[in-house]
């Protein structure tokens, strides 16, 4: 990547044979960027695209070096490049299993950070106890619950447990109305018992009504828990006798609760014990530049020492699919990774809709103008080591290295799931200025850009438009990433958990018929 301008650092250039390079600030018409040979001929805001040569209708257009669309219309040197001009494109893509692949070179002493060890070895980044909820009906009185141990709410509540960080309470809109052997329920109690199995809770309460279709029995059940012996107790509020009852039993059930959850201490652990979950959000067209890349520095560094990176989001990888194909360890997780695509577009046929019914527009005002060019820059978070395996959503992930979850785009569904899989940290790129939380795992925010670093601070945890003003690199972003995540592991606190974000995030999958 290089950046060529007559004003320093006006544009840059992904790749040679590009037919497109990206604003990095407000281009006034008229202005001369002399490495192109070129002169803006309108207004380009910054992150996006300008021609770098005649294009005629109906021509793919290149960035990265990958067809983002086709031109709608004839688009000459030096316009501005976008929704206007510019279209979705469909065309076969050569899907090659492995021919990038190559043995990765894990470093001989891991790095470590201070993690929490659980009696049967799992390894914990946060110390919470839980409250789930088998329906939505038991929402109310599971919030009132962890309400009741709020900080902000009663200090003394949890004063006398300082390792213990909080009493949190995930609640959902599901649980009922829903076919009580369909994929949806499936999905539903699948992620709750990732939940429940969670390192990052010391123990955990379900709460259920009673007589809702997704039981809490079933739940136990379907993820292998009815004889567990992990700290998990659950009760209904019709059992309770109502929801005063059902309260004040829950707040008795976390007091007795506390003392064993307090009774923890952070020790040295390998950086192998990290699972993280990667994702987007508000991206823009400094995305796939910036903190995309520089994370997928991060994730290299990960896996080299032993860890577990998680991709997701399948809708925005739509297009760039064939970039991972390639990364896979054998045909079989190739094929698997293409068997999620083609269900996305049956899914999508099946419900009335489209593969390319995204970016969102906050993404467009961005920059970004097709999802083929939001995926190419979306998969650059999964760094560049081989792709060792494909999971469905919430689906356990037991392989080490880089992974790929199959979810939706939507970041709240798609985390949530990562959590449910065993993520025990996410990091989460975003251009516009997502503000997120992912209790109980961690969420580090990574801007694309200086300008809303500048704006927000007070939601990001780290800059990475020092790319695109050429003054960091992304491998020395890539380092800072790696060790913000040991230290985040290590108890350092996000901003979004200062905030108190996470809690109202946790949004499972819902597939199938409500009746």
């Amino acid at each position: 990547m290089s950046t060529q301008a007559s004003v320093a650092s006006a544009v840059i250039r992904l790749h040679p044979a590009d037919d497109v390079i990206i604003a990095t600030r407000q281009l006034l018409p008229g202005t001369r960027i002399d490495a192109e040979q070129l002169v803006v001929t309108g207004l380009i805001p910054p992150g996006h695209k300008i021609a770098t040569r005649d294009i005629a209708k109906g021509e793919p257009v290149k960035r990265y070096n990958q067809v983002i669309g086709v031109a709608r219309e004839a688009i000459a040197r030096g316009q501005h490049v976008h929704v206007h001009n510019l279209g979705m494109s469909e065309f076969e893509r050569e899907h090659r299993f492995g021919i990038d692949a190559q043995p990765t070179a894990y470093v001989d002493e891991p790095a470590q950070f201070m993690g929490i060890r659980r009696a049967d070895g799992r390894i914990a980044t946060r110390n919470y106890i839980g409250i789930l909820t088998s329906v939505n009906c038991s929402a109310t009185v599971a919030r009132a619950i962890a309400d009741y141990f709020r900080p902000d709410v009663r200090p003394e509540a949890l004063a006398d447990y300082p390792n213990v960080d909080g009493v949190i309470a995930l609640t959902h809109g599901l649980g009922c109305g829903i076919d009580m052997q369909g994929e949806g329920i499936g999905i539903l109690r699948r992620t709750l018992a990732g939940y429940a199995v969670h390192p990052n809770f010391a123990s955990v309460l379900f709460v259920g009504l009673g007589c809702e279709t997704n039981q809490i029995d079933g739940v136990l059940e379907a993820g292998g828990l009815a004889n567990s012996d992990l700290k998990l107790r659950s009760f209904t509020i019709q059992d309770s006798g109502g929801t005063r009852k059902t309260i004040e039993r829950g707040v008795a059930m976390v007091r007795e609760m506390l003392a064993d959850a307090n009774r923890v201490e952070r020790v040295p652990v390998s950086a192998a014990h990290l699972c993280v979950g990667l994702q987007c959000g508000g991206s823009d067209g400094y995305s796939g530049i910036s903190a995309n890349p520089a994370l997928g520095a991060a994730v290299d560094r990960l896996v080299r020492h032993g860890g577990t990176a998680i991709l997701s989001e399948t809708p925005e990888i739509y297009g760039a699919e064939h970039l991972l194909t390639r990364r896979a360890v054998s045909a079989e997780v190739g094929a698997k990774l293409l068997a999620r695509i083609a269900w996305w577009q049956d899914y999508c046929a099946r419900n009335g809709g489209a593969m390319d019914n995204n970016p969102s527009a906050g993404n467009k005002a961005g920059g970004l103008t097709t999802i083929l060019e939001k995926s190419l820059g979306a998969v650059a978070k999964g760094g560049t080591t081989n792709l060792v395996d494909v999971y469905e959503y919430a689906q356990p992930i037991a392989a080490k290295g880089f992974v790929f979850m199959d979810s939706p785009g939507y970041d709240p569904v798609s985390a949530t799931g990562q959590v449910a899989a065993g993520a025990n940290l996410i990091c989460f790129t975003t251009g516009r200025g997502s503000a997120y939380g992912c209790a109980p795992s961690p969420s580090l925010k990574l801007a694309t850009n200086s300008a809303l670093w500048e704006r927000q601070e007070d939601d990001i945890d780290l800059n990475c438009g020092g790319v695109i003003d050429g003054s960091a690199s992304i491998d020395e972003l890539g380092e800072a990433i790696f060790r913000m995540m040991l230290d985040c592991a290590s108890g350092v606190r996000t901003k979004s958990e200062l905030h108190g974000y996470g809690q109202s995030e946790f949004v499972p999958w819902q597939v199938g018929v409500v009746t």
